[in-house]
């Protein structure tokens, strides 16, 4: 690691401005801050815009941590060193990693996202939970997904919770933003996708869809789901079938059973990981 002075004071700019990231909400447009080993390795991985990483060198001392740091900084990225106690206020963890980064938090706009012609998009309308959130885009890049769309009043996809439960897929898998679910609908009929809208009373089971792509399977929120008029917006309504006595599945498990089903061809083919 570079030889740098470690910031011990609370006073020092820098670290009031990691404070400040680290327990606020995030305004919109704006960088964010995350921690742990697994995230931040994915963000230099992909080359995602990271701005800043964090360390607390003598918690990354002899760890695989250190040479994150090391691999990080050899391609050019900025970092800032923070004694344990400083890292400590900024971690929300029992034990703290010691190492985490600052990244830009621009999402795309829907209409920078051209499909491809064997696509396959995930569509989450106004989900309102982060940490489903997270979790629906670590489903997406392990089922392969090509993007993940979120419409209307959606969560923040790099809020804390919602990095957190992506284990760093956040930034390998492309998340883009529409205003509305129609304008969804709008981008699907000019790209000739395919749309498949979701609802526990739809007549067809997922299992039964036709496998022609490119498909965008469009889900609703935790609650409500999808109203009535965007489920008629849809190409062909799909259910998940149930057996149990309950009435309904976490969404990101509705999300999981339905983005594998449609890529059980191509995953069977891929090498095991």
């Amino acid at each position: 690691m570079r030889d740098q002075p470690v910031i011990t004071s609370p006073a020092n700019p820098l670290f009031r401005r990691l404070r400040l990231l680290a327990t606020s909400s995030r305004r919109k447009g704006s960088s964010f801050f995350f921690e742990g080993v697994q995230p931040v390795w994915r963000a230099v991985e992909a080359k995602a815009p990271v701005e800043l990483v964090v360390v607390a060198p003598e918690l990354v001392q002899g760890t695989p941590a250190e040479r994150l740091v090391e691999e990080a900084e050899a391609a050019g990225i900025a970092s800032a060193y923070l004694s344990g106690e400083l890292f400590a206020r900024l971690s929300g963890r029992d034990g703290p990693s010691g190492v985490a980064a600052v990244c830009d938090g621009h999402v795309a706009s829907l209409e920078d996202l051209v499909p491809g012609s064997d696509d396959v998009v995930l569509v989450l309308h106004e989900v309102a939970n982060p940490g489903n959130l997270g979790s629906i885009v670590r489903t997406a890049d392990a089922g392969g997904a090509a993007a993940v769309v979120l419409s209307g009043r959606t969560a923040d996809p790099f809020s804390t919770t919602a990095v957190k439960a992506s284990m760093g897929s956040i930034f390998s898998v492309p998340v883009v933003r529409a205003a509305t679910a129609e304008e969804v609908f709008h981008w699907a009929g000019r790209h000739g996708v395919r749309t498949l809208t979701t609802s526990a009373h739809a007549s067809t089971s997922y299992l039964d869809t036709s496998s022609a792509r490119p498909v965008a399977v469009v889900f609703g929120s935790e609650g409500e789901g999808l109203g009535a008029a965007l489920l008629g917006l849809g190409d062909e309504q799909i259910r998940i079938p149930m057996v149990g006595s309950a009435s309904s599945l976490n969404l990101s498990v509705s999300v999981g059973i339905v983005l594998f089903a449609l890529q059980a061809e191509r995953l069977a083919r891929a090498p095991v990981r």
